[in-house]
């Protein structure tokens, strides 16, 4: 079943409902997300409902039980990630593409921004600044936006080491961080098992975490001490990298702020290499990316 289809059969069963039971469909309609990754018991003290009531309301809904109902939230949360059925879909509305693409990565742009709290920003510089290492993690997409991370830090001449899937997997790679270190980990739909792991794993080693994700029921949040969230859809490819580019360009630009002339000296090293014509061709104008 769609998520079109699930909500529209939640708001119709809706209908007659007692209060609790309507409440609980609400929150339903409105967490979507949250409610298909988080347990039976978790969403019943966020409702301060108990877990019977939930099951019932699952009955009323028109499913045998709880496990059901969350199954079928979860099938209508990966479909809205799944890039063929993406595909499936725009085809199916004949819609103008180009626009509806336009029109989502503003509203990106603008979900993420109300999201950032300038007390979180503050508290991500600070602990940058004091870790010993700073690991860059992510997997498939998301390893873009760990990447651009790292090379940013790279340039204020930070400590960082990029941690994606390559020789090794990411818990092997997870090993090696340690106290004092700090793991920033983007993670957007669908969510890897093997990242979840590897931040576990550096967690348990003493290292802090910072998460950059799309929702407070990404498995990475349970393990983090700061959580970031942007805003990441997209109608084609999955998830969008738009929102988390713009919210990495906006940390570390205060972080190079804040840093003074740490990060000013090293960025005019930095700018040096832009006149080694071994590297770049000798057009005016040039800027490091």
């Amino acid at each position: 079943m769609e998520a079109g289809q699930l909500q529209e059969l939640l708001r119709e069963k809706m209908q007659g409902m007692p209060r609790k039971a309507r409440r609980v469909v609400e929150y339903l309609l409105m967490n979507m997300r949250e409610a298909a990754f988080r347990s039976i018991g978790d969403v019943a003290d966020e409702l301060g409902v108990s877990k019977a009531q939930l099951v019932r309301v699952s009955r009323m809904l028109g499913f045998d039980g709880y496990s059901q109902l969350k199954d079928a939230l979860k099938s209508a949360v990966l479909g809205q990630v799944n890039p063929a059925a993406m595909l499936a879909r725009v085809l199916d509305n004949r819609q103008d593409l180009p626009v509806t693409i336009h029109r989502l990565e503003h509203a990106n742009l603008d979900d993420t921004w109300t999201q950032i709290k300038p007390d979180d920003v503050s508290l991500f510089c600070s602990k940058i600044q004091e870790a010993e290492t700073v690991y860059c993690a992510g997997w498939g997409i998301s390893s873009v936006v760990a990447e651009s991370l790292f090379i940013r830090l790279r340039t204020m001449g930070l400590r960082a080491i990029l941690m994606t899937r390559s020789g090794m997997t990411l818990q092997e790679q997870a090993r090696a961080v340690k106290r004092g270190d700090l793991v920033v980990v983007c993670e957007l739909p669908s969510f890897v098992i093997e990242v979840t792991e590897a931040v576990e794993i550096a967690q348990r080693n003493g290292a802090g975490i910072v998460s950059i994700t799309d929702s407070p029921a990404a498995p990475i949040c349970r393990f983090s001490d700061l959580s970031f969230f942007v805003s990441a859809t997209s109608p084609m490819f999955g998830s969008s990298i738009i929102g988390p580019l713009f919210l990495v360009h906006i940390l570390t630009s205060v972080l190079a702020v804040n840093m003074g002339d740490p990060a000013r000296m090293a960025l005019e090293e930095q700018a040096q290499f832009l006149h080694d014509e071994r590297i770049f061709h000798p057009v005016f104008g040039l800027k490091y990316s």
